[in-house]
């Protein structure tokens, strides 16, 4: 409802556009100031990197691979360097680094559909028509966000659908990039530094008559804390991180010069200058039809691109203290349909894990060679989570009230003692 007291978003984005440059208020250039300031000296603070594959993956074509058997398909594997286990064999590096990793393959969800499948997967939770959960991502950068970031802590690479703050606000929405290799829109004003200056000036003294009157209205929107947050970001030095070309050129083939390989390497460089929470989405994998040459395709760009961003981040240091994760909404069904496709499953697909607070080298779960029986030592997608802000050190089992004050967990799993070092 409007008045003569309220900011309509129309007015908003209307206010920021006065000074040259769009200043965003729904998460593209929004974000909390975060905890105190880190320490300049002392560990790193922890991190999370996720590979969403989005659609869908096939734990066969994948990571779980049954092949000569009923239900493996013309996939075959390859050895890993844990003992008796194999990867579809589109993934020869991730495989000769499965020592260092975690892979989970008996995940289970009660969600079958893409949308409700995706939420449970980036929140732990359900949809809910009465909630709106905070993605885990949103959450790691609200509880590890460094008032020295003058960057987004939350940031999402080559996706449409970025994860969310939910009831922790839309300023913990994440920051939706693109394609590394093209450079962030709005940070340099066309006016140039004078008239940008006096733009600005004009902004204030508009934004100082709106107040009066209505001072709790405006402090709601964040309007004027969101302009000055895009207006550091455009100054920041730390917006490099976003530069993909700062990069020599053998580093960017090493990830494979694709957008998705340039995301990945932008994820380490994010993670280097300090943001906690990032998501690179390699999509494509809905494969009810041509499954094996889909799979066969982005095996090439996902076992490169993670490959290549597990080995940088040791070699600089920083995978004792960033968590990775790597997994789907859901799987895909044992049985190949009449399209050579396989469509979506829920009882049993793959994840991998790597670094911050996790042993290496763990394989936990199976499934059936038959694809009939339900998988040994199934896991639920909170206890997933709870493992994950256990390893980050959060505690996700606090509770936190919602706008309209009810309280509610963070998560509703148990870790998983076996995967934690």
């Amino acid at each position: 409802m409007s008045g003569p007291n309220s900011l309509t978003r129309r007015e908003l984005l209307r206010l920021g556009a006065a000074s040259g440059c769009l200043l965003f208020a729904g998460g593209r250039l929004a974000w909390a100031q975060g905890a105190p300031e880190a320490e300049a000296k002392g560990p790193r603070a922890p991190a999370i990197i996720v590979v969403w594959l989005a659609g869908g993956p096939s734990q066969l074509e994948t990571f779980d691979p049954h092949p000569g058997g009923p239900i493996g398909g013309p996939t075959k594997g390859v050895k890993s360097s844990v003992e008796g286990v194999e990867l579809a064999a589109g993934y020869p590096r991730l495989a000769e680094r499965l020592k260092d990793l975690v892979l989970l393959r008996s995940l289970v969800t009660t969600e079958g559909e893409h949308t409700r499948g995706t939420h449970l997967l980036r929140t732990g939770f359900q949809q809910s028509a009465t909630v709106q959960h905070p993605s885990f991502t949103a959450v790691v950068a609200s509880d590890l966000a460094t008032k020295a970031l003058e960057i987004p802590p939350h940031v999402a690479l080559l996706t449409n659908d970025p994860s969310r703050g939910g009831f922790l606000g839309a300023t913990l929405d994440a920051f939706a990039v693109g394609d590394p290799q093209d450079p962030l829109p709005d940070l340099t004003s066309p006016t140039g530094p004078t008239r940008l200056d006096a733009r600005l000036e004009a902004l204030a003294k508009l934004e100082r008559g709106f107040r009066r009157g209505r001072e709790a209205r405006c402090d709601a929107t964040q309007h004027a804390a969101l302009a000055e947050r895009a207006r550091a970001m455009m100054a920041s030095p730390q917006v490099k991180a976003f530069d993909v070309k700062a990069e020599p050129q053998a580093v960017v083939s090493g990830y494979g010069d694709t957008p998705f390989g340039r995301a990945c390497l932008v994820a380490r460089r994010l993670v280097e200058q300090g943001v906690p929470a990032v998501e690179v989405t390699l999509g494509g994998w809905d494969s009810h039809v041509d499954n094996f040459g889909a799979h066969d395709q982005l095996a090439v760009a996902l076992d490169q691109g993670l490959a290549a961003l597990l080995d940088d981040l040791k070699a600089r240091g920083l995978l004792e203290s960033t968590l990775v994760l790597c997994t789907g909404e859901f799987g895909r069904t044992p049985r190949v349909n009449p399209l050579d496709g396989r469509d979506h499953w829920t009882r049993g697909f793959s994840a991998l894990l790597a670094g911050r607070g996790l042993r290496k080298g763990v394989v936990l779960g199976s499934t059936d060679p038959q694809g009939e029986k339900e998988p040994a030592d199934p896991i639920a997608v909170p206890d997933l989570f709870a493992t994950l802000y256990r390893s980050l050190g959060l505690d996700g089992s606090r509770q936190l009230l919602t706008p309209a004050g009810r309280p509610l967990r963070l998560n509703e799993g148990t870790p998983l003692a076996r995967l934690l070092a």
